[in-house]
Order: structure tokens, then sequence, then C-alpha cells
């Protein structure tokens, strides 16, 4: 199968990640532009004039429109049941996460109602999230457990990921993070748990049945010490599980700075990072994901954006869509309240959402890119340049959504 975009604006053509550098700020841009995808992979792109001669199977006609890559979700609880909306009112009204998540609410709130529904109404409750995400122009997400608490409701929770991921053509990824908070059965006992949920018949599970890629643990007051993170971590990497950290959301913990000893993939939140993490992280691999649809949501102290850009950090962003912290689905919302509250601009944000939230999940090497070879995960946007993308704030932008070289709405 080969077919031709033609008659696009603009074509931003990110390469593939880590992005960082001038290139996070300036990738290359084609106006009057077209794009060839053969075999549900990009195979040539540029100015329409030097476009590959025919025969296509089927020619696209973007009529002036903005070709990007797909955007790419690195960091979501999107699973889940129950709904917190009670929770939402007293943070209006002035109440601390920490202070709502002691008193029993927050993450066991959830925990709750996950632990009463099943695999299906899991799968129920979710799918319509994922469906909206996908037509606001995700592509790709990942998905944490850590609602279920338990060794069992956390495998039951890791199943309603994969049944999810079945049912959409959205790429999933899914990560194990039973590391999410201590549940009320192990209270005062978090070794205890630490140990309940590491333990060998336990992830041997989850590896042999490939329920997760990732694992990932909350380094914060009311959460782990960078101590007990560290077991669950070295835990799940003996079973091929890829670090992740939740780090220096609340307070500064340490966590950034365990994220780069263990090679974690990415490092995510970062509102409190201080000098020394920056340079830890500066001198890894480990991928920073901010997620400002907390600090929108929340309203507290953004993370330093624009310092670890400067830093030539490769910056990618995420939703954290969940129930507690940050109900958001749409990473173009994301990148409009980055472009304001973080101050990054329009572009920086697209080369976060694709090629660095690409690197952030191990899948630079075929995803977030305009690049021959790379896969076909591509938006046709009803805009003619990219900045006006998140300057309409909550407009939907998205015209068409291709996913592997296969429209799928349009």
């Amino acid at each position: 199968m080969r077919t031709r975009l033609t008659n696009i604006a603009q074509l931003v053509a990110v390469p593939p990640g880590p992005v960082s550098g001038p290139t996070l700020s300036c990738p290359p841009i084609f106006r009057d532009a077209a794009l060839v995808i053969e075999d549900a992979k990009i195979a040539w792109f540029g100015s329409a004039t030097d476009a590959p001669q025919g025969p296509y199977d089927k020619t696209i006609d973007v009529t002036g429109g903005t070709v990007v890559p797909g955007l790419i979700d690195c960091h979501t609880h999107t699973v889940f049941a129950g709904s917190r909306e009670e929770e939402f009112v007293r943070k209006i009204g002035g109440a601390g996460y920490l202070e709502i998540l002691e008193a029993g609410g927050g993450i066991r709130s959830t925990m709750r109602a996950v632990r009463a529904a099943s695999v299906e109404q899991l799968v129920a409750a979710s799918l319509p999230r994922l469906q909206r995400m996908l037509a606001s122009g995700t592509t790709t997400v990942e998905i944490k457990s850590g609602y279920g608490l338990s060794p069992e409701e956390e495998i039951k929770m890791l199943r309603a990921v994969r049944a999810v991921g079945e049912r959409l053509p959205i790429e999933v990824v899914p990560t194990y993070l039973a590391a999410h908070a201590l549940p009320p059965e192990f209270d005062g006992r978090p070794d205890a748990y630490i140990a309940a949920v590491t333990e060998d018949a336990l992830l041997r599970r989850i590896a042999d049945e490939k329920l997760a890629e990732f694992a990932d643990v909350f380094t914060e007051r009311g959460a782990f010490t960078v101590e007990q993170s560290r077991r669950f971590l070295e835990a799940c990497a003996r079973h091929g599980l890829v670090p992740k950290v939740h780090a220096e959301q609340i307070t500064q913990s340490g966590a950034t700075q365990l994220a780069v000893e263990l090679g974690a993939a990415s490092a995510d939140h970062l509102e409190c990072v201080d000098d020394s993490d920056i340079a830890a992280l500066k001198a890894s691999r480990t991928i920073p994901v901010l997620l400002p649809g907390c600090t929108f949501f929340l309203g507290t102290p953004a993370a330093p954006a624009r310092k670890l850009i400067d830093a030539g950090l490769p910056v990618a962003l995420a939703t954290d869509c969940n129930p507690g912290s940050s109900m958001i689905e749409s990473l173009p919302l994301v990148m409009s309240i980055a472009c304001t509250m973080l101050k990054m601009t329009p572009v920086e944000c697209l080369v976060a959402c694709t090629a660095n939230a690409a690197a952030a999940l191990k899948r630079q090497h075929r995803i977030g890119a305009i690049a021959v070879g790379h896969q076909a995960d591509l938006l046709i946007l009803d805009v003619t340049n990219v900045n006006a993308w998140p300057y309409r704030v909550g407009v939907q932008a998205v015209r068409t959504v291709i996913k592997q070289g296969r429209v799928l709405q349009t």
C-alpha cells in the first residue's frame, strides 16, 4: 500500500528522540510539503515539488493543514474506577494533596473503587477515556496500574490495561505501579508491603504474561522512601521491568538521583528539582517528564521547564491523566498549559509530546518522529501552522489520525 499526503501547508519533521538543544526549539519545518507512506512506514517527505512520482494507491489531500507525528502520552493512570469530584471541590477550598491522602482519601479512594470492579468493568469505564485521547491525537499511551495495591488487584489492573489496548487502535504501554501508596491493611508496615508486591512468583507472573514493560514508584512523603523505592525497582528490574520514578513532585526527596542511579527510562513530575538533580539528569539517559496538568489542576508550583531545557535536557510532556491530581485526557490541552505556565514554545511542546515522549518509553527508534523508516503515526491538523494549535486552547484541531499508515478518523 502506497499513500501520498499532499498540499501540506506545514510539515513539522520532528527528528527521532531524544531531542535537546537548538533542535528541540527548531526542528526542521517544510512548507508546501508532501509525505509518502509505504507499508505502514514513512518512505519519503519534503517539498511537494520534489515528491516521488506515482502510482499511489491512495492520495490524501491535506488542503492546507499541518502534519505532525502522532502524540505520545508517556505518563498516565487512565485505567481506574470511580470518581473523586468531591476531593476536587475540597482542594478548591484549600485542602492539600497529602492532607486528603492521610485522611483516607486520594489514592485509597480509587483503590476501593478498583477493588470493587471486575476487569470488564474497569475496561468499560476506561475505554471512553482512551477513545477521546485518540480523537485528540494521542496514538500511543502509557498506562500504569497502582490502584489495586495488592498482588491480585494489581494483576487485575494490568489485565484491564492489556484489554483496553486490544480493543482500540492505540498502542498501549503497560507499567506496574504497585508502589503507588500504602493500602490500609499495611498501615505502618511499608517494608512488608514492598516485600509483598515484589515476591518472585508475582513478578515472574507479570513477566511471563507480558503484563508490564516498566515498573514505577511514587517516592514521596506519605508514600515510599528512597530506600523502599530502590528495593521495589531493583526487584522489578531483575524480572525485566524497566524502572521509572515519580520524582520530586511535592517535596525534594532524592528520587531523581535514584532514577539516574538505576538507569531509569524517565523521572517524572520534577516540580521540586534542584541544581544537583538537573546536573545528574544531564549526565544520564533518563528523560525528564513534566506534568503541567498537575500544576493546573492542583494550583501548585510548576516544574522549571525553561531551566531544564536551557541545561540541554530532552524534556517530555504528558497528561498524568488520573482521578485525583490531573483529570485531563487531552495532550493538546497540556501543550497549551505548558506554553502559558511553563513558558515552552508550541514547537518545544510538540517535540516534548512526540520524540522525547517516545524516548521516555524506549520507543524512539520507531515512533515519535517524521523520519524515513519510522512508523507512519501521523496527525493532520486543521491549522496552517503548529503555533496555532496550542494557541486555540481547547479547540479540536485534529482533522485526521493515521496509525501505522491507516486512517483511523477523518
